[in-house]
């Protein structure tokens, strides 16, 4: 005899996968290092689903302009750049950061309407930003990017890493409200966990420790460390500057961690991320350097496992969540803000926003976990030794 199960609508929960958006956010996004397009020849960059090209100026400044010649679509990033300007590989057609064509050298006059798309750029930090707005208008202080090294103080030159991933920037998003996957994904012990969103910003505030169970996953630093308060914020869309502060024995080190990307298509985006310590007397020789290449390394790791979960997840717009899991449906009506024109912000998208976790329900259930796995691995150590 065979017994098979049934399931009506009403026992199953349907995922609505939802569907990509169909443009590109509204907000300041990070193309990376400044030095790293100071070469002297245009650099090509895939993003907002079509191509950049950016160069520097005899000036010293950055210029990121469309990359397609709207003379006969010849790709400006293969050209060369001739003064202040890039020229087209195709037929010398001559354009400024302005997005203006200043000369065309076998053309008696240079078109009327010969503009093409110029993205208003920023530098800061040492990091290169575009602005990206459907409706064309111009950024404003109030969406500013704060300056994240403090002028008053010796920081450690950037380090950077970049991975292309395949999903929708979204993903990455979700992150800042999700404290049981830093736990299970990221070898780390949230011991107080709270976000706050209002206007254009999104704060994580998170105790941690790391997990004993894991220590051999975690880096010498991160081991050496009694644990850290970290406060991480989104300005926009796409930046995240995280205040770290790693709790030694003797000292404090204070650390800066950048989290940032820009969509390369509705399926795909560049996702960077740096470290910069503040250097201290206090400090061994070279520590401060150390920490921040440790730190550049754990959070490698962790993105890495980030996206092997990313590649084999479905998208969900309807997640079905339990009260620790933070508060995800807020946090995607702030992030929504940025999809839409202006004149269709609610303030229900921008309002302040509170939420903290109750984390000893989780907190208990971990530590029994991190002693059941110590107690099996110290177990299975003592048969090998028998």
């Amino acid at each position: 005899m065979t017994t098979t199960h049934s399931n009506t609508d009403d026992e199953v929960r349907l995922i609505d996968s939802g569907k990509n958006p169909d443009r590109y956010a509204r907000g300041w996004h990070c193309l990376g290092l400044a030095d790293g397009f100071r070469d002297g020849r245009p650099h090509q960059v895939n993003a907002f689903g079509g191509k950049m090209v950016v160069w520097e100026d005899t000036k010293g400044e950055l210029n990121v302009l469309d990359s397609y010649c709207r003379h006969m679509g010849g790709d400006l990033s293969q050209g060369t750049i001739k003064g202040d300007e890039i020229a087209c590989p195709f037929h010398d057609w001559r354009w400024g950061g302005d997005g203006r064509c200043k000369d065309i050298p076998y053309a008696k006059r240079v078109p009327m309407r010969a503009r093409t798309q110029a993205w208003p750029t920023m530098e800061q930090d040492g990091l290169l930003f575009v602005w990206n707005d459907p409706e064309g208008s111009q950024p404003t202080d109030e969406v500013a990017i704060p300056i994240i090294k403090d002028p008053d103080f010796e920081w450690t030159e950037w380090q950077w890493n970049t991975i292309e991933i395949n999903t929708n920037c979204r993903e990455i998003i979700d992150n800042i409200v999700d404290m049981a996957h830093f736990f299970y994904v990221h070898y780390s012990f949230p011991t107080y966990f709270k976000n706050i969103f209002e206007g254009h910003i999104a704060t994580q505030y998170m105790n941690g420790e790391g997990r004993e169970d894991m220590a051999s996953e975690r880096s010498k630093t991160q081991k050496a460390a009694k644990g850290n308060t970290s406060v991480a914020s989104y300005y926009g869309p796409s930046f995240m500057i995280n205040d770290l502060l790693y709790h030694y024995t003797d000292y404090d080190v204070e650390t800066k961690l950048i989290n940032c990307h820009y969509p390369v298509s509705p399926d795909k985006f560049v996702l960077m991320y740096g470290a910069t310590v503040k250097k201290d007397p206090a400090f061994p020789e070279g520590q401060a350097e150390k920490i921040a290449k440790a730190n550049v390394g754990f959070i490698t790791k962790g993105f890495e496992q980030d996206v092997e979960i990313w590649k084999n997840k479905t998208r969900i717009d309807n997640p079905l969540l339990c009260e620790q899991d933070g508060p995800v449906y807020q946090l995607r009506r702030w992030y929504e803000q940025f999809y839409v024109d202006v004149a269709d912000v609610t303030d229900e998208m921008t309002a302040r926003f509170e939420y903290e976790i109750d984390t000893s329900k989780p907190n208990e259930a971990w530590r029994k976990q991190v002693e059941e796995n110590l107690a099996a691995r110290a177990s299975a150590g003592a048969g090998a030794d028998a």
